[in-house]
């Protein structure tokens, strides 16, 4: 079951629009859980500029059945024009954990 699940990222500018992120992608199914990362510090070029900014990760775990819904679903709630979105295979966990991922995103 593992070639099903995978994590998806994104980052926020506000610790309140990232906690509005994953709640919302969790009520909505489109992710059995989600993880909030303490604040970190993000470099990268934007405009032609190197900027510095504080950032909050944001992990979802899901299947790959609901990614497109997620990321469709992320960049229409997400302030950023360009929003960070990454997804990472899970190779390999708990069998018990996996399916609890596929159950709890199971569309409505």
């Amino acid at each position: 079951m593992n070639h099903e699940t995978v994590i998806a990222q994104t980052t926020s500018n506000s610790e309140d629009e990232a906690r509005a992120l994953a709640r919302g992608a969790v009520e909505s199914k489109l992710a059995a859980g989600v993880h909030v990362d303490a604040p970190i510090t993000a470099f990268y070029w934007w405009k032609g500029e190197v900027e510095t900014a504080q950032e909050w990760r944001i992990s979802y775990m899901t299947t790959t059945d609901r990614l497109s819904a997620l990321e469709a679903w992320l960049h229409e709630k997400h302030p950023y024009d360009v929003p960070q979105w990454i997804t990472l295979p899970v190779t390999g966990g708990s069998e018990a954990y996996l399916s609890w991922v596929v159950e709890e995103t199971r569309s409505q």
